[in-house]
């Protein structure tokens, strides 16, 4: 008979109040700053779902895992020495934005002051601004945005902090030095305006399109060796035929290799400082396996945290 599983946490992860002794830090934002006319509450148990995913292969975590056959044994995430910690959901509020971002940049500077990595899931695609900005006390970061969109909108129905405005809000943040973003397709989040102000500021943009004709070189171009990487991935950048639960599916996107693979790679080049996966919509996931296969991206970025902290301790 195989040991239980525990929905509670996420993925090898053990309940704490506190990221202090650990690695890495998993935590929910399921509410950021809400638009007057789009209802921000469907993504309120996406936090909830993503654990619930991993919960059976939790308990088989000494097993040989294919997708993690760059360590020896092939299970990362069963070291020892290698902590991670699932802090819970924040209580934030459909309607309360202001509140939800104090919320979210104190839990993200906290466990960012112990020393570890933190993992959030949000939410809707405003839940970054606040988590980036609890960066603001270590070194200077560079943004991965892998998403359909580049959110560079000022302001939309007189909200600056929301999700179309995710991007805008980074580039004036001083701790901020490059946004790259890999998978921009379709319409969203920019007119020409937009555009051309992302890329005055120095925004890297990769379009969806060129990724799939050059592969994710394109894109580990513009990551410097050996810097800080804050990797924020909207779900919608993933082709609708493999994640039709989210906000604003459209196709044309990237794969789940494509997504791991880009991942992995810039774990080789820089160090993963946290990481941001929002947009998850619950209700659109009829089988549970949108679910499966947004959690199991974040497993890989667990994983890589695990290689890059094991290999700084040799």
């Amino acid at each position: 008979m195989p040991p239980k599983s525990k929905p509670n946490v996420f993925y090898g992860t053990r309940t704490a109040k506190s990221a202090k002794g650990a690695a890495a830090a998993v935590f929910g934002a399921p509410h950021g700053a809400p638009y007057r006319s789009i209802d921000n509450r469907v993504h309120a148990t996406a936090p909830a779902a993503l654990r619930k995913a991993m919960a059976e292969d939790a308990v088989w975590l000494s097993h040989y895992d294919w997708d993690f056959d760059w360590v020896q044994d092939g299970a990362p995430l069963a070291q020892p020495d290698f902590t991670t910690v699932d802090l819970g959901d924040l209580k934030t509020l459909a309607k309360d934005g202001a509140g939800n971002a104090r919320k979210i940049e104190a839990m993200t500077r906290s466990i960012c002051s112990a020393g570890a990595v933190p993992l959030m899931f949000g939410g809707d695609d405003s839940t970054p601004i606040p988590f980036l900005n609890g960066f603001s006390e270590g070194p200077a970061v560079t943004i991965l945005q892998i998403d359909a969109h580049i959110d560079w909108r000022d302001e939309r129905e007189g909200e600056r902090f929301g999700f179309s405005s995710t991007m805008r809000r980074a580039s004036e943040m001083e701790h901020v030095w490059r946004i790259v973003q890999a998978g921009a397709r379709g319409l969203g989040s920019a007119r020409l305006q937009e555009v051309n102000d992302a890329r005055n500021w120095g925004a890297r943009i990769v379009p969806s399109r060129r990724i799939h004709r050059e592969g994710i070189d394109a894109v580990l171009a513009h990551i410097e060796e050996g810097s800080d990487c804050v990797i924020c991935l909207d779900l919608d950048v993933l082709d609708s035929s493999v994640m039709p639960a989210v906000a604003s599916p459209s196709p044309g996107g990237l794969s789940f290799l494509q997504v791991t693979e880009l991942i992995a790679a810039v774990a080789d080049k820089a160090r993963i400082a946290g990481f941001a996966m929002v947009e998850f919509v619950p209700k659109r996931d009829l089988t549970g396996a949108m679910a499966y296969t947004a959690a199991r991206i974040a497993a890989h970025v667990l994983a890589q945290v695990a290689r890059q902290k094991s290999e700084a301790r040799r």
